[in-house]
């Protein structure tokens, strides 16, 4: 290795390791970053905002925003609670419900939104019922990583594949639209016998939640009536991109102009709930791996586990997906995902065709996600207002429930590669 390969290999692991301690905002540890490759001279500026990939900023920021607009229409509250009375007040009901509708929601909204809409009525019902409401959210967790996964845009390692593959939103359903399904059926029946004997209450309380009022949850009716069609025209939009020949960015950021429109909500107080650190550790995120890419050291990773597997592209594939999983259940997967997409192009420019690695990487790092409390956003964000509720829920405390959830959806996602990629390279 050269020095400079060492400088911009060091710069690397100091921005993970600062960002795994959450000694500084991940944002900040990004620019760092980002700004010695500068300073140092391994990047030049020009070539810094190169390596951003603005197609997958544009999608995180569309999103959010349509997201601040829709939510003000109170749709969300209300499924939460047309749902419970549609269990008659059932608790095992109730979280099957609630399972499905994360899962669902995670699979077009950002998972940390949906977690963030769905959470406080869950709260809501639990104490209604008198239940403890962790069993609740640690199965929301769960599922909104495992519906993620569905979509490009349910899961921000997605967006980024989807963008650097240029693959179209209805192949991410055709490919990992099936495991997703498999998984949530597999992972309701876990939770049925690890939770369900606990989950007794009085029917008394059973019929408070009878008399709850679904419509009382409705803020703005005309709102929750655009929101609905809005969301419909966004799903059909995002699997006509490839036909229309639109960017998934540009349908992002149009479907937001026009849900910003129609809705006339606060312009500024849409643009003020758009997650601008993540936005820019994103953008940061990228110049710093394209460090690692500048000085040749992706190209030589690749190298090195195309010979380590030889032509056995069957074992590199069940590789990446163990790799990305377990790599992703301890670090943000963000980061993670960042630095496999260059080292994956890498191999398909040395002759390889990676179709089904894209496959496996996407389905490890979002599966992934559910292996500890720090394995996704969405763990971190809904732990916290737990614990701030009175509920703590400890990294041990997770771990027993998500790292045998994990393991469970990867064992099963490894059988389902197998079957659709055993034969793929023959």
């Amino acid at each position: 290795m050269t020095a400079t390969q060492i400088i911009a290999l060091a710069i690397f692991v100091a921005v993970i390791a600062v960002i795994v301690s959450e000694k500084l905002h991940r944002a900040a540890c990004a620019l760092i970053g980002a700004v010695l490759l500068i300073l140092i001279g391994i990047l030049e500026p020009h070539e810094a905002l190169g390596f951003i990939d603005f197609n997958t900023i544009g999608v995180l920021i569309g999103m959010m925003m349509f997201v601040a607009v829709v939510k003000n229409s109170g749709i969300f509250e209300y499924l939460a609670v047309k749902s419970a009375k549609i269990a008659k007040g059932n608790p095992w009901k109730i979280m099957v419900y609630f399972m499905i509708i994360t899962a669902v929601l995670s699979a077009f909204l950002d998972n940390v939104t949906t977690v963030l809409l769905i959470g406080p009525m869950t709260f809501s019902i639990c104490k209604t019922l008198e239940l403890n409401p962790i069993p609740f959210l640690m199965t929301q967790i769960i599922a909104s990583n495992v519906g993620g996964t569905g979509t490009l845009i349910g899961d921000p390692p997605n967006i980024m594949i989807g963008s650097a593959a240029d693959i179209p939103f209805i192949s991410f359903i055709i490919y990992d639209g099936p495991i997703v399904v498999i998984t949530m059926v597999a992972t309701i029946m876990a939770f049925k016998f690890i939770y369900k004997k606990g989950l007794s209450v009085a029917p008394e309380k059973m019929e408070l939640i009878m008399k709850m009022d679904e419509k009382a949850e409705i803020r703005d009716q005309v709102l929750f009536y655009k929101s609905i069609i809005m969301i419909c025209l966004v799903a059909l939009a995002f699997i006509l991109h490839d036909t229309l020949e639109l960017k998934t960015s540009v349908i992002a950021l149009s479907c937001a102009a026009l849900m910003i429109l129609i809705g006339k909500q606060d312009v500024e107080e849409t643009v003020h709930d758009v997650e601008w650190p993540t936005i820019v550790f994103f953008a940061f995120l990228f110049i710093v791996v394209g460090g690692l890419e500048k000085v040749g050291l992706i190209h030589m990773l690749a190298v090195s586990l195309m010979d380590a597997t030889g032509t056995h592209y069957v074992v590199l594939m069940i590789v990446l997906l163990w790799v990305s999983a377990i790599c992703s259940a301890v670090l943000d997967n963000i980061p993670f995902v960042a630095t496999l997409i260059p080292l994956i192009q890498q191999m398909q420019e040395a002759g390889l065709d990676v179709w089904p690695l894209w496959w496996a990487v996407s389905i490890g790092a979002c599966f992934g996600g559910n292996g500890t409390i720090i394995g996704a956003s969405a763990n971190v964000v809904l732990t916290g207002i737990a614990n701030r509720r009175g509920y703590p829920i400890t990294f041990i405390d997770f771990l027993k429930i998500g790292a045998p959830m994990m393991l469970l959806s990867i064992i099963l996602a490894t059988i389902y590669l197998l079957i659709l990629f055993g034969g793929y390279w023959k």
